[in-house]
């Protein structure tokens, strides 16, 4: 099992989590085809992948903007569990565990294959959905318009 989760960019605090529990490949994009997708200008469509082999998890840098570990820009590396990665060098942070959590079901949204990835805003004032997805809103209409509203 491996769980992400994207850290608000000045607080550090979890803003959303994914958890895969069988997944051998994880895709990190700002493209709808992702497992986990974030918009953000410094994220390339198909930014970063994490591969799950006979002995642990691996990072593999595709963003033309880099992936960081410890401010260092890095290729290709192995997961250590509880490492935080930044896509490009000033965006959104991803915090990686591996193996058994102790998350509350609430907080963790297990994706479907290939779909927009998202929680609802059960605040929202009228009929339409919202997701937040870290460093923006994207807002669905009943008709299934989707509009982007940029928080950075």
């Amino acid at each position: 099992m491996i769980t992400l989760t994207l850290l608000h960019p000045i607080q550090s605090v979890a803003v959303q989590k994914w958890c895969f529990e069988s997944a051998s490949v994880v895709r990190i994009g700002r493209s709808n085809d992702n497992d986990v997708i974030i918009y953000s200008a410094v994220v390339s469509r198909h930014h970063v992948e994490l591969w799950n082999h006979a002995n642990g998890w691996e990072i593999i840098n595709f963003g033309a903007n880099g992936t960081y570990v410890d401010d260092k820009p890095i290729a290709q590396v192995s997961v250590a569990d509880g490492m935080t990665i930044r896509l490009g060098n000033s965006g959104p942070k991803i915090r990686i565990r591996v193996g058994a959590t102790n998350l509350e079901a609430d907080t963790v949204t297990s994706p479907p294959q290939r779909e927009f990835i998202g929680q609802k805003d059960e605040a929202s004032q009228d009929q339409s959905t919202a997701w937040s997805i870290g460093v923006g809103v994207v807002e669905e209409d009943q008709e299934g318009a989707q509009t982007y509203i940029d928080l950075d």
